[in-house]
């Protein structure tokens, strides 16, 4: 797979205040799976004992922002808005919420080693394992038990999101296993992503695939409805997204060269976005946006 970008590095330290301030109202256990099923073309409903909620994917080839690094009013005409989980919608768009699904968010370190040590992964030592790409702890998918209780965590920022308005959830890091020195998976990256998709369709939520196109056909399996990449043009993997997820793909390029290559091969079809690497919010140093 493509490697990404820097982006969360560059960006943690800003959130990471704000994050801090709002996990006790985020952390919270809650309830229980859900199985999507197919209502209607585009749209999704979700069933559980309780109700069934409908959701919908993202508009095919919207003008698109990505606005991890601070919200702020998107461009005019702007269809489709990504802000962090911490933020406030978007009015007037389609809005996906960025969640860190599979490690822990800076900032947020001490709430998992208080309430849930065990969830966190450790090394043959009994030592915490850091991801040294993002400089962040990793979630321990390992097993059917432990990933049980992380999407319930996970799931409640998932409801969170919905009640903010939120119509789907980007949920990041899906690729950690990678990283984990042999620790974890593939196989239990998508047995926890099964778990998360239905919890995001029990919300009313559809839910993204981040990067990872390794995964091939088993992320649409595991029940995600779009992809988000960055820099599939760059690494001429768009093609790969487009063969599970159809336009259903949302492209973030942070080259000038890699936009214009993604432009002329996609641009007519996907959504696609060019923006700095500290996707810095607008009227800021460093700001660059594009769309096509």
């Amino acid at each position: 797979m493509s490697p990404a970008l820097n982006l969360k590095r560059l960006f943690a330290l800003g959130l990471a205040a704000v994050v801090a301030l709002s996990a006790v109202a985020y952390f919270t256990m809650s309830g229980a799976d859900a199985t999507p099923k197919v209502a209607a073309s585009g749209t999704t409903t979700a069933t559980t004992a309780a109700a069934a909620k409908t959701y919908k994917l993202p508009p095919v080839n919207g003008k698109v922002d990505y606005q991890l690094g601070g919200a702020y009013t998107p461009p005019a005409g702007t269809k489709i808005v990504t802000r962090d989980r911490t933020a406030k919608i978007a009015k007037g768009a389609y809005n996906i919420c960025y969640v860190n699904a599979f490690q822990v968010q800076p900032g947020e370190e001490k709430w998992w080693k208080k309430n849930h040590p065990g969830l966190l992964l450790k090394d043959s030592s009994g030592d915490y394992v850091v991801d040294e790409d993002w400089d962040e702890l990793m979630l321990d998918t390992s097993t059917a038990a432990k990933r049980k209780q992380l999407a319930a965590i996970v799931g409640k920022w998932f409801t969170g999101c919905a009640t903010k308005g939120y119509q789907a959830v980007e949920p990041d890091n899906l690729d950690s296993y990678t990283r984990s020195g042999k620790l974890l998976t593939k196989a239990n990256a998508v047995a926890f992503t099964k778990l998360l998709a239905a919890r995001a369709h029990t919300a009313g939520l559809a839910i993204g695939q981040k990067n990872t196109v390794e995964l091939g056909t088993q992320g649409k399996k595991a029940g995600l409805d779009f992809a988000v990449t960055e820099e599939c043009g760059r690494y001429s993997e768009c093609g790969d997204y487009t063969k599970v997820y159809g336009n259903h793909v949302i492209v973030i390029e942070y080259t000038k060269s890699a936009f214009t290559k993604t432009c002329n091969a996609y641009g007519s079809k996907l959504s696609v976005v060019r923006r700095d690497v500290d996707v810095s919010p607008k009227g800021s140093k460093g700001y660059v946006y594009q769309a096509c």
